[in-house]
């Protein structure tokens, strides 16, 4: 099982970058995917996630109408994306993808906690420049 996560890089304050992260090695069909992001000395924090089937999509406040989450499956594979635009100088952080198979999109509490997800991509790094 993999989750290999891409796209990270340097980017001017106010532009865009879309990250990737292809989850193979099973099937993710039924598991909810993410996106966290954690800054040196910081705990990991939610960003967003998005249900199994994909019509279901939840965002933390500091993001919400920056960034869009969304995801494609193949016959073998599921890649989740996240389209960030309108990037801060906070937004410089690594993020990381993760797959969870029972979080409970209801709940806040719930889905913004890291020990909802089974699986974690190695994370890719964005950097922002004034």
């Amino acid at each position: 099982v993999q989750l290999q996560a891409s796209g990270g890089g340097l980017v001017q304050a106010g532009g865009s970058l879309r990250l990737s992260c292809l989850a193979s090695g099973r099937t993710f069909s039924t598991y909810a995917l993410a996106w966290f992001r954690q800054a040196p000395g910081e705990e990991r924090e939610f960003v967003a996630v998005i249900s199994s089937s994909g019509y279901r999509s939840y965002y933390a406040d500091s993001v919400r109408g920056r960034f869009t989450i969304s995801r494609d499956r193949t016959a073998a594979t599921d890649t989740v994306f996240l389209q960030m635009n309108s990037l801060k100088s906070e937004d410089a952080v690594v993020y990381y993808c993760a797959a969870g198979p029972h979080v409970d999109l209801y709940y806040e509490t719930i889905y913004q906690h890291t020990s909802e997800y089974d699986y974690w991509g190695q994370g890719t790094l964005v950097t922002v420049s004034s």
